[in-house]
């Protein structure tokens, strides 16, 4: 199954969370790709495959599960950086300047990175969501200082739309230790 699309619905009930997970899998042909508590006794589905299946799996499933929702999405053409930040396996070595998105939820955290990685030339580090956060999220990103400017920028006005911005840097010449925290 190809996954170009990414959908997410983060709910206020465990066991409304295991009920969304089962109402999209059983409404499209999606893939699991994380589902589990997070932080503050919330529970968060993330999906993937093809943008329709994606996107009447998380409508299906709000639907049904609307007194619980807390925030969902779905990302058509998810930039492919996103999966491996997601999953702690990114490639990078050293630090240019770093770039640092922080949110309230998982959901706008996750549109924000991918926002920010496709509107400069940056490269994420690290995804990290809600857990020992407080249900908080943030991401690091890291590139010359103007595309890292410019991709925090991007990412931060989605999640400030939302109401959800906590904070955002970026630290023009961090120390290379700083590395080792974030992978």
């Amino acid at each position: 199954m190809e996954m170009n699309s990414l959908g997410l619905i983060e709910l206020t009930s465990i066991a409304a969370g295991m009920q969304a997970a089962d109402i999209m899998l059983k409404t499209s042909n999606v893939q699991l790709v994380v589902s589990r508590t997070i932080c503050s006794g919330k529970y968060m589905v993330l999906i993937g495959g093809d943008v329709a299946e994606v996107q009447a799996a998380v409508d299906r499933a709000a639907q049904q599960i609307e007194f619980a929702v807390i925030d969902t999405f779905v990302i058509p053409n998810v930039h492919k950086d996103i999966f491996p930040a997601l999953s702690g396996h990114s490639n990078i070595e050293m630090l240019e300047a770093l770039g640092i998105l922080e949110s309230f939820s998982v959901a706008s955290l996750i549109e924000g990175a991918d926002a920010a990685v496709k509107s400069a030339n940056v490269k994420i580090i690290e995804i990290r969501l809600a857990m020992a956060l407080g249900g908080k999220a943030f991401c690091t990103l890291t590139g010359e200082v103007a595309a890292v400017t410019s991709a925090v920028e991007s990412g931060a006005k989605l999640i400030s739309d939302k109401g959800l911005l906590v904070n955002k840097v970026v630290i023009p010449q961090p120390r290379q230790e700083l590395l080792s925290e974030m992978i």
